[in-house]
């Protein structure tokens, strides 16, 4: 049985004499998988596991919690997460901006041992973006315009946030998750459902849920991206940011990132840095990353880790 998991406290690995800080919850996650996970065959590798873990970060004065034991590309991150936003699935979207994380997933090689024949090269199919703003309609290839096609999950949750009659509803749930078109999608997606909450009239949180979980690379890639959507949609509703709630599912680390997520586990956090959005738009698809600035962003040296498609 696994012990002292981060999954109800958080434990500061480095130092319990010092005050907490959120980025340890992290650290003890990644530190009890090496030392109590099970190794298993994955899709894609031998992988160590644990399932079922969760953490909370608090967005309050404008932090963002970007980790600090090694540098975070947020950059990357944020053009990822603003490729979301506009409902996209082509890959040179991404490769014009120089964000490469999805071009494993967007072979020829990839997309035939998923049988996705039909795509061309660099379309992913019905992922993320085409689920956040055009839920469950017919998917045809990543240049087709699906303006009025399937449901808009996000649009839907800004019109309840900026009304205040509607912005204290349960039901601000966004999912990526559509059994109908998993098939279609290069990858099914891993952080499949988020649920926004406001709560003292202004202060809004999110909470996600997490299938599948590379704690090595992808885990502080998500823990970035949904505290900046937080901020984002807080900024564009006119409300405050309060906190982040993270629920992960199966927890792994595959065996290539093992040696140098030792390394980063006993390196001490810096404080998290503060982000300013500076401007608004009528449209949320009309942020870029100029809009954003991230101030006072201290961090230990870069850890090169194997990306894993």
């Amino acid at each position: 049985m696994l012990k002292n998991l981060s999954r109800v406290n958080k434990v500061n690995i480095v130092d319990v004499s010092k005050p907490l800080h959120d980025e340890n919850q992290y650290l003890k996650l990644v530190s009890d998988v090496l030392t109590e996970g099970v190794m298993e065959d994955g899709r894609n590798g031998k992988v160590l596991t644990v399932f079922g873990s969760a953490m909370h970060f608090s967005l309050k004065d404008n932090t963002i919690p970007l980790l600090t034991t090694k540098k975070l590309a947020w950059k990357t991150c944020l053009r990822e997460l603003l490729w979301f936003i506009r409902g996209q699935t082509s890959n040179e979207v991404l490769k014009k901006q120089n964000v490469h994380i999805w071009d494993g997933n967007a072979s020829r090689e990839f997309l035939d041992s998923r049988g996705l024949t039909n795509l061309k090269e660099n379309d992913l199919g019905p992922i993320y973006g085409h689920q956040w703003r055009h839920f469950n309609a017919k998917y045809s290839d990543c240049n087709t315009d699906y303006k009025d096609q399937g449901f808009d999950q996000l649009d839907y949750i800004i019109k309840c946030l900026k009304d205040t009659k509607e912005r204290n509803s349960r039901r601000l749930v966004m999912s990526a998750w559509n059994p109908c078109q998993l098939d279609e999608m290069a990858l099914p997606p891993c952080h499949i459902l988020c649920q926004f909450n406001v709560t003292d009239g202004n202060k809004l949180s999110c909470s996600l849920y997490q299938r599948s979980c590379d704690l090595g690379l992808g885990v502080g890639f998500n823990i970035a991206s949904y505290s900046f959507l937080t901020h984002l949609i807080a900024h564009h509703c006119n409300l405050e940011v309060l906190d982040f709630y993270y629920y992960l599912g199966n927890c792994h680390i595959y065996e290539q990132h093992i040696e140098p997520l030792r390394e980063q586990i006993i390196r001490e956090p810096y404080k998290f840095p503060k982000i300013v959005i500076k401007n608004k738009y009528e449209d949320i698809i009309s942020y870029n990353l100029d809009d954003f600035e991230i101030l006072d962003y201290e961090f230990h040296p870069l850890i090169k880790m194997e990306m894993i498609a």
